[in-house]
């Protein structure tokens, strides 16, 4: 695996293990995030960092087996561009729906990564 492509999928498991910290501190219901604007706006950055992340590595390698990772560099856009139509239900259920799943793809790549790294060039 490229270090650069390592990277950004050691970050994006950073912003992953931060919305589950704060999952932890605000609560694991839709009602805490969505009546606090501290848990919100903390949950919208890293959703941020996911998709630019996540960009980043789809320049590098568009073939990467992430599940939806168009899709998550859109979200990106749409939380930064769209900031004035975003709906916390949205965010919620991607924080309950799909970080899970993208959290367990990542650590499978870096696994399988470090079980079966490159050979040295010659």
């Amino acid at each position: 695996m490229d270090d650069q492509i390592k990277k950004y999928l050691e970050d994006m498991l950073i912003a992953i293990s931060e919305i589950e910290i704060a999952q932890e501190r605000f609560g694991r219901h839709y009602e805490a995030f969505e009546n606090d604007i501290v848990f919100r706006k903390f949950v919208e950055r890293n959703i941020e960092i996911l998709g630019e992340a996540m960009n980043r590595i789809l320049k590098i390698d568009s073939r990467i087996e992430i599940t939806a990772s168009r899709k998550i560099v859109d979200t990106r856009n749409y939380v930064i561009h769209a900031y004035d139509s975003l709906k916390p239900d949205i965010l919620w259920a991607i924080v309950i729906n799909h970080i899970p799943r993208l959290k367990s793809e990542i650590n499978s790549l870096i696994s399988r990564s470090m079980s079966n790294p490159r050979l040295p060039k010659a």
